[in-house]
């Protein structure tokens, strides 16, 4: 089986991804091959519309298969790194922009590079098992692939939340939260998906009634703390509170790149209801450019994927993120800029 099945079948541009015993996570090879057939479906008059969707049950995409930028930049090869994330971004806007109907049937989980695939389509379904989370910051980097963008977007002050603590989120919570449209029973997508193919008319996709989502709960302390607009005072509100929300969110973020963390909510800050993807995707490769060789993103990948001993030693303490760290990953990068 090839990592990837990219065909046309009927009406319907078809994409499937296919490593679920890898969570089919995305390489670099599966991320230019999407590209070149946006780039050929968009001129092609049989294609009314795209179908993007993945192989098991475990996973639509849990992520990029960081593999190979590990083992480059450890080798000092920082080059690599810099561009996957310019061709990934690059696809992520693709989708974002493109100019027919995308539609992505997110099963599992769906992390990281899988956001960037499946919840910048035009129509994205979750069924009962999803499971979808931007959990960057415990690796070393921000929320990117255009998630800065998603999180900025979601009500209120969730997105900070959902980018420090990589909350994961149900089917109900990420409709709500502005990354999935519609909830469908996975054991109803195999016919949805045949009647897309066989017309092209997205009038067969509808939504059934969508689960509940728990926001509700958290909402009012998740808008009190995380309308804190840098990470001291963030972490100096959360301590002062006694709530259960409070000593279960700082323990989430004390797992994570306090460098990171900070840069996600400085990012948060800067984005708006009126942002593009493109800027979003330009300010998040300001980080991940320099990620490898002046933040944590190889000791993150290490401590979490290498190594496994769950014990990264991050460059800085979650109380000690000097502000000029903060300046010097987020400044512009002049004639390496992504836009």
């Amino acid at each position: 089986m090839s990592e990837i099945d990219i065909r046309i079948t009927g009406r319907a541009g078809r994409i499937t991804l296919q490593r679920p015993k890898a969570l089919n996570a995305l390489t670099y090879d599966m991320i230019r091959a999407i590209e070149a057939a946006l780039d050929v479906w968009c001129d092609d008059d049989r294609v009314a519309l795209v179908v993007i969707d993945a192989a098991g049950d475990k996973a639509f995409c849990a992520g990029g298969d960081i593999a190979d930028l590990y083992r480059t930049g450890m080798a000092g090869d920082f080059a690599f790194g810099q561009q996957f994330w310019r061709d990934e971004y690059r696809l992520n806007a693709k989708l974002a922009e493109y100019p027919k109907p995308v539609v992505s049937f997110m099963q599992g989980f769906t992390m990281g590079g899988g956001v960037g695939i499946g919840c910048h389509a035009s129509h994205r379904v979750v069924g009962e098992t999803s499971q979808i989370a931007m959990p960057e910051c415990g690796i070393g980097l921000v929320p990117d692939v255009g998630g800065s963008l998603l999180l900025a977007q979601a009500p209120g002050h969730l997105g900070a939340w959902l980018g420090l603590t990589a909350s994961r989120m149900g089917p109900g919570q990420a409709i709500a939260a502005g990354f999935a449209d519609y909830f469908l029973p996975e054991g109803d997508w195999s016919e949805v998906i045949a009647q897309l193919e066989t017309t092209g008319d997205l009038a067969h996709l509808v939504t059934a009634p969508t689960p509940p989502d728990d926001f509700s709960e958290i909402i009012a302390e998740v808008d009190t703390h995380f309308a804190k607009t840098t990470l001291p005072d963030l972490l100096t509100s959360l301590r002062k509170s006694d709530s259960d929300f409070a000593a279960k969110t700082l323990k989430s973020m004390s797992r994570n790149s306090p460098l990171a963390m900070a840069c996600a909510l400085a990012t948060q800050q800067h984005l708006h209801d009126k942002s593009t993807i493109r800027e979003a995707l330009g300010l998040e490769y300001h980080f991940t450019f320099r990620a490898m060789q002046h933040g944590d993103f190889l000791e993150g990948i290490r401590a979490a994927i290498i190594d496994k001993d769950r014990n990264p030693h991050w460059r800085h303490r979650l109380d000690d993120v000097p502000p000029d760290a903060i300046q010097t990953m987020l400044a512009p990068l002049g004639k390496d800029r992504l836009y």
